[in-house]
């Protein structure tokens, strides 16, 4: 039997994901030279209603007159929630004037399957009117109660023929909003939402998604985001957003192994390799027992070790 169901989502790095609304063409370009892995250009919460066509212009403009590649980003775009007749406009005019510059939507607010059959559809139909045939994938925001009850439905959405679905994102403010939290703050009480996240986190890694933290806003508090972070990475997230430039360089130092970390996960691929030459399956190591499982865990830090010399060096 599988230990996971099969899925063909591409590997892409996820580990500071800084969030600008398409209505500042300034912070478009300052994400532009951050040190962000992705650079998400939002024309949902952080832009105003009667922003709404400036703002998909601007990321039109700004997907088409900056070299992303070159300055080693992967671009996404929010689009607006499917309630919303701005949602169908963000799809179809930014495929039309620049889908061979966009890697992902993400879509926000998604509370069933369905959500995602829709956005999906229209997407691969404005993509076959422009004569498009490059990859665009889809990235999801569960940030509603119904949108967590249905999780499981929705990520495994990427094991069917064709799938564009790649990631998916605790969306806490909303979440919390939606759950009628009595709390006013943004990912800064997120011990609250622990269940939340871990069972977001397991869809993920049972359908081969990424699983991304949503945001934090005080980000005054270097100290509070990164404890959050760190919360995040220990349980499997991949990445987190940033909201605000200085979050950039705390996303990419806590969801990057350390050096200790990297040396140890050697140690123990070593040892492991040691012990199966003398006809062992497991091993001690530093008063430890390692075993088969302790060589996944470490191969998992070497391979994202190397996701990130890889991206350094080019």
């Amino acid at each position: 039997m599988s230990l996971r169901a099969s899925s063909s989502v591409p590997f892409r790095l996820q580990r500071s994901e800084l969030v600008v609304p398409g209505s500042n063409l300034g912070m478009i370009e300052s994400a532009a030279r951050s040190q962000a892995d992705y650079v998400l250009l939002d024309c949902e919460d952080s832009v105003v209603s009667d922003k709404k066509d400036q703002a998909r212009s601007n990321v039109i403009s700004a997907l088409n007159e900056i070299d992303w590649k070159q300055a080693g980003k992967t671009v996404s775009v929010r689009i607006n929630g499917l309630e919303s007749r701005h949602m169908y406009w963000d799809v179809c005019k930014i495929i039309e004037k620049a889908g061979d510059h966009i890697d992902t939507f993400l879509i926000p607010k998604v509370g069933s399957p369905e959500d995602v059959h829709a956005v999906e559809k229209l997407l691969s139909i404005a993509l076959l009117d422009s004569g498009i045939t490059r990859r665009v994938g889809l990235e999801c925001l569960i940030e509603t109660a119904l949108g967590l009850v249905n999780v499981e439905a929705i990520a495994r959405l990427s094991c069917a023929t064709g799938s564009r679905l790649e990631a998916l994102h605790f969306g806490v403010a909303d979440f919390s909003a939606n759950c009628q939290s009595r709390s006013l703050a943004i990912g800064e009480t997120g011990h609250l939402w622990h269940p939340s996240l871990q069972r977001m986190l397991i869809a993920c890694r049972a359908y081969g998604l990424r699983a991304i933290d949503g945001p934090y806003g005080d980000f005054s508090d270097a100290q509070g985001y990164i404890d959050i972070a760190k919360g995040a990475v220990a349980m499997g997230y991949e990445g987190k957003w940033a909201i605000h430039p200085a979050q950039v360089d705390l996303a990419n130092q806590v969801m990057s192994p350390a050096i200790a970390e990297i040396e140890q996960a050697r140690k123990i691929l070593d040892a492991l390799d040691q012990a199966q030459g003398s006809g062992q399956g497991a091993a001690s190591l530093d008063g430890k027992m390692i075993d088969a499982a302790s060589g996944k865990m470490a191969a998992n830090i070497i391979n994202k070790s190397l996701a990130i010399a890889e991206k350094s060096s080019a």
